[in-house]
């Protein structure tokens, strides 16, 4: 069953239920009138050409209907990332998978200054070209039985591509990646496997939905359980997302550490009270934020661990089977192993090697580049570009991003194991970034980025000595007020690099 297909059918049996609480508007929708509306909107898409549609619209009820109504006309849709250089990304997009019509809002590219890009169609100025018949049509048809209706929207293989995501671009340029229904369906059905979310639950949409972390776990997830979403359209207004946590008793807090930590400076002691779980991911939640949250609000964060092209959900830990500081055990249905970064020999337990993943949520590939998609995805399993180790307990434990291991005088140095140890030693709430910089004699030099320069940097410098060789100590603090996230909230490393290796061609701290 395709995804817009499972839709219909949970739209249809909680027809009265609020599916969303759309913060941006103010408005209250229910299942019916989601089913409704992406009816609608679905014969307005039909009428552009092309395989793709692009959607740049904030996380939102006019996201979510967007994406099941692309879905409903037989299109694909391309999700934009608008939160850096919108503008850029549309038509990187455009030309990436040969389409031409982006939905998008105008309210949005009004904020972020984002210029017209020729194919776009603002949600604005469709909403008031729906006539009275647009809408007794699909009226009408969202009445019919269950089965029909799901048989008269449109609907195929499994395998069929069910939308288009862009990776981050952390660290190279953005590839397109192809999530078909089967993927996505495949975290749909086991993540409720092996913790106990249901059609009671309230989420909290909080994630942008150009990413897999949002799409699949504040969107299609709940959708596919009937539950309500209390949507937000910016992830960074912590002191809304706090309050609605208690105005609407969210049970489901997911998101990555970043996010986490905003929420924890808007936050009273009782504000979390009525959550039941909190889950983070897509950056390493540390030790610091995790004891936090038990310590003033009774609250552990479960960490899990995903990509984009695992649609995301790999492993997680979860009540009963949590190993703080690891990314827990693979869902059901998941292969893991680990390949000596060198020799690609099968590792044994506990040993340091590459991360591959292998199952139904791995991506079919790249669109429009078989070189890279036939370099990560071959036999079945997935090279994550991820380090890693799997215990005797069958949890894995991430070690970093393999481009973010470095040579420094011909050791490898693990960037995330320094941040792992700096973090602990700076101010709550001081987000850093370590990379590296060149070094004529030895290759490289291990940096430091930090939002703010007021700590004692020798005593810092003193205490991480303790746990680290001297290669991997910092040798330079550059402070970055405003250390540039991506839109999923993490660190933007390929944009910090640049900035630090430019300060220190300029001589600056």
């Amino acid at each position: 069953m395709q995804l817009q297909e499972m839709f219909v059918g949970t739209a249809k049996k909680y027809s009265s239920k609020i599916a969303v609480y759309d913060q941006a508007t103010g408005k209250d929708i229910p299942y019916a009138r989601m089913l409704i509306a992406s009816l609608i909107l679905a014969k307005k898409f039909h009428k552009h050409k092309g395989k793709y549609i692009g959607i740049m619209v904030p996380t939102s009820a006019g996201c979510m209907l967007s994406v099941i109504g692309a879905l409903i006309s037989g299109k694909i849709p391309v999700m934009i990332n608008y939160s850096t250089g919108a503008r850029e990304n549309s038509i990187y997009a455009q030309e990436k998978c040969s389409f031409k019509t982006i939905i998008t809002s105008k309210k949005l590219c009004d904020k972020i200054n984002c210029a017209h890009v020729d194919g776009m169609v603002y949600l604005e100025e469709v909403m008031p070209s729906i006539t009275i018949l647009d809408k007794l049509g699909a009226l009408f048809k969202s009445k019919l039985p269950t089965k029909m209706l799901q048989s008269a929207v449109n609907h195929g293989d499994d395998d069929e591509t069910s939308v288009i995501l862009f990776t981050s671009g952390s660290e190279k340029e953005p590839k397109a990646v192809q999530l078909t229904h089967k993927n996505i369906a495949h975290n749909l059905i086991n993540v409720p496997n092996v913790i106990d979310v249901n059609e009671k639950d309230i989420f909290a949409g909080t994630l942008p939905l150009f990413h897999v972390f949002g799409l699949t776990t504040n969107f299609w997830l709940p959708l596919s359980l009937g539950c309500s979403i209390i949507a937000h359209a910016n992830p960074l207004d912590y002191k809304a997302i706090v309050d609605s946590v208690k105005k609407y008793k969210i049970t489901i807090l997911i998101g990555t550490p970043t996010f986490f930590y905003g929420y924890l400076r808007k936050a009273e002691p009782g504000d979390f009270s009525c959550i039941r779980y909190a889950l983070a991911g897509a950056d390493k939640l540390t030790e610091k934020l995790r004891n936090t949250y038990i310590k003033e609000h009774n609250l552990e964060i479960l960490e899990g661990y995903g990509a984009t092209e695992t649609s995301p959900v790999v492993s997680v830990n979860v009540p009963g089977a949590n190993k703080p500081g690891s990314i827990g055990k693979p869902l059901p249905g998941v292969q893991v192993k680990i390949l000596d970064r060198e020799t690609d020999e099968e590792l044994s337990v506990n040993e340091e090697g590459k991360i591959f993943v292998k199952g139904d949520l791995i991506s079919v590939g790249y669109l429009g580049d078989i070189e890279e998609t036939s370099i990560r995805m071959h036999g079945g399993w997935y090279d994550t570009g991820d380090m890693g180790v799997m215990d005797e307990d069958g949890f894995l434990w991430h070690r970093g991003r393999l481009r973010r291991f470095v040579k420094v005088g011909g050791e490898m140095v693990s960037l995330v194991k320094v941040e792992e140890v700096l973090n602990k030693l700076l101010p709550e709430g001081v987000v850093c970034c370590v990379v590296d910089v060149p070094n004529p004699t030895k290759g490289s030099d291990v940096v430091a980025a930090v939002a703010t320069g007021e700590f004692d940097r020798k005593k810092v410098l003193k205490q991480m000595a303790k746990d680290l060789p001297a290669i991997a100590i910092p040798k330079e603090f550059y402070v970055i007020e405003d250390i540039p996230l991506m839109g999923s909230g993490k660190v933007a490393f390929r944009e910090v690099e640049r900035m630090c290796r430019e300060r220190q061609a300029n001589g600056k701290k």
